[in-house]
């Protein structure tokens, strides 16, 4: 039977409708988002509601996680066009807070969640206090909403890992559950900023993807010549017209620089094109190093 959507803006009015899912002992899906949502969040969705009987979807464009000359403003914001998507995947709450409501006294004042040695490396270098401001949020979300289960795409690899890292340190009974990335025929990684691409760099965009393919193709063949992979990573974006932040190979299990017994790793890019930062990554598993 199709479910109603409701949006809930206020947190006393969230935990009401969640106490009374609860007293009946039933479970709870979270997808937390920043909205403009598009196919890569019904991804989450669909897979949230297989998980629950109940599936919230939280809509809030994160001030604290922007930096200073980053797109906090120019943040594409579409509430109709996301109520509407989530009706269509039988969502029933939508919870849409306030600045205030998420931080009541201010965002210079509030306390903050740090996860030290992987906030700091990769995207965290590029971007300082972005992953604080992810930790945070996140960490009131799900204190807010105390799902189940919740939701992250693996295409913002390094966040996942983070948020799994501040949930296991902070105690939380959450299952954290990592979906894949959802691509365009392409093989783009789907994403609110997509919308910055113009047409000639929608069309160059794809050579992301192809560059970690041929990554990954390297690793699971045996090359354990990581720096030279990274090198020819970084080249192939620069000659296809991006301003690649780094191209890298780390341990899919800690983010850190593979060792000699590394058989999980992951290969993960952040790379700039016009007004767009685009980031994504690819797993290679292998059977053995040489």
């Amino acid at each position: 039977m199709a479910k109603t959507l409701e949006v809930v803006a206020r947190p006393h009015e969230l935990r009401e409708r969640v106490s009374q899912w609860r007293r009946k002992g039933e479970r709870i899906a979270f997808v937390p988002t920043m909205g403009n949502l598009h196919a890569g969040h019904g991804t989450l969705v669909s897979r949230a509601s297989e998980l629950a009987e109940h599936v919230i979807v939280s809509v809030f464009v994160n001030p604290l996680q922007f930096g200073p000359n980053e797109d906090f403003a120019a943040y594409p914001r579409t509430p109709d066009e996301d109520k509407q998507l989530l009706q269509s995947l039988n969502v029933e709450v939508l919870f849409a807070p306030e600045v205030d409501d998420i931080y009541p006294r201010g965002q210079e004042t509030t306390a903050r969640v740090h996860v030290p040695g992987l906030e700091d490396i990769l995207c965290g270098a590029f971007r300082p206090g972005h992953f604080m401001g992810v930790a945070t949020v996140v960490t009131k979300l799900l204190n807010l909403v105390q799902p189940d289960v919740a939701l992250f795409g693996e295409k913002d690899f390094q966040q996942l890992m983070i948020i799994r890292r501040a949930i296991v340190d902070l105690c939380m009974p959450i299952d954290i559950v990592g979906v894949q990335t959802a691509r365009e025929k392409d093989g783009l990684a789907m994403s609110s900023r997509n919308r910055y691409l113009l047409p000639e760099q929608r069309a160059v965009a794809p050579q992301i993807f192809a560059a970690l393919e041929r990554a990954r193709a390297a690793l699971e063949s045996g090359t354990t010549d990581y720096a030279s992979l990274e090198k020819a990573g970084t080249q192939d974006l620069q000659k296809a017209g991006f301003r690649p932040d780094y191209f890298a190979i780390r341990d899919a299990n800690s983010l850190q620089l593979p060792e000699s017994g590394s058989n999980d790793l992951v290969v993960l890019t952040a790379a700039r094109i016009g007004r767009a930062r685009l980031i994504d990554n690819v797993r290679a598993k292998r059977t053995s190093t040489r």
